[in-house]
This record gives structure tokens, sequence and C-alpha cells, in this order.
């Protein structure tokens, strides 16, 4: 059994579920409670020394980092999210490093929180989080080449980083207004099953 260690609001563990349905891969989820405390427990620090989610136990393993996990789904189940065009490969790379590299670090709960703390209250967690996600996602919105998708007509590792990523935006009321294509995406996305099922709200404990 293919067992996920995630958190519903988790970024990067929401990444991994689109992909998992995307694969048709048949896994069981067992939540790590950020909130709490448990990705610092020593059983979760055993499945990942960082302490972070999500852990991925899968063919005899246990995988972390959410795009390493992605690229051995792509590369295990063919699930084509890469293109063979060594160029275009390194297009969607760079779209999807601007998200997973760029935004998502600085954006964390962790650096988020420390950040704030540190501001004796003259900077709240929205501040931060519009501050860095609006012009991070202004430069994926330029980057981005499809109506439909983030990189040609198919969905790309690209597509599967940007979505979390556009959940979070929402949730901090980013003003996307000006990013027509990242929205057409996001309606396009939310029709994939594979999408759909992935969304946070689905998987909220």
């Amino acid at each position: 059994m293919t067992i996920l260690y995630d958190y519903w609001r988790s970024s990067a563990s929401y990444r991994v579920r689109i992909a998992l349905g995307l694969a048709g891969e048949d896994w069981q989820g067992v939540s790590v409670d950020l909130l709490q405390g448990a990705h610092k427990s020593q059983d979760h620090l055993a499945r990942n020394p960082q302490g972070l989610v999500p852990a991925l136990e899968i063919d005899g393993v246990t995988l972390t980092q959410s795009v390493a996990i992605t690229e051995y789904l792509n590369e295990t189940r063919h699930l084509g999210l890469l293109p063979d065009d060594p160029i275009k490969r390194a297009q969607v790379r760079a779209i999807s490093q601007a998200i997973a590299m760029e935004i998502h670090p600085v954006c964390n709960l962790n650096v988020a929180k420390f950040a704030t703390a540190q501001s004796d209250g003259k900077m709240s967690m929205q501040d931060w989080m519009q501050h860095f996600i609006t012009p991070g996602l202004a430069a994926v919105e330029e980057m981005v080449t499809g109506a439909r998708f983030c990189f040609g007509d198919r969905v790309s590792l690209a597509d599967i980083c940007l979505m979390p990523q556009l959940y979070n935006a929402q949730r901090w009321e980013i003003d996307l207004s000006p990013m027509p294509k990242l929205r057409g995406i996001h309606d396009n996305l939310s029709q994939i099953p594979a999408f759909a099922a992935a969304h946070p709200d689905r998987v909220k404990p």
C-alpha cells in the first residue's frame, strides 16, 4: 500500500496528491498535523529528517521532497509531465521552480511566522504573503505559454506546482485580476479529476 504522510493545507503535499491522482495510484493518506507539531515527532523525523511533509511510502521506499516525488512518479508511471525536448523540458522546470523554489520557501508557514513575529506587530501574515506571492505569480504569468496549461497543450510539472500556489493566493486574498492566463489555467485544471480530488477542501480532516 502506498502511504502519503501529508497535511491538508501543505502546498507540497497538494502537489503530490495531484501527481498520485494523475498516476491512478491507490494510496492511503495519513495526516501529519503541522499546527500540533506532529511533523517534529520522532516517528515523523524517522521518515523525513527535515521534519517536513510530504513523505511518501511507495515501491518499498520512503521518498521526500514533493518535486522529487513527482518526478519519480513521472518516470515510473509514465505521466508525461516533462517534454522530451531538452529546451522545452528546461522551460517547464523553470516555471515549476519559479513557484516551488522561489515563492513557496519564503511563504512557508515557519518562515512567515518567524518574520511576522520579529516585526513586533508591524506586519501581519497576510502582509507577508501578499508581498511575496503577488510579484512571484506576476512573473509566472509572463512565463506560462498556454491558455489551458502552463506549457503547451497538456498537464506538466509546472501545472502541478501552480495549482497549490493559486490556492494559497486565494487564501491570502491576492488580486489575480491582472493575471488572466493564470486564472484561465486554474479554471481548466479545476475540471481535471486528479486536480479536483487533491484540493485541500476535499481532503481536510
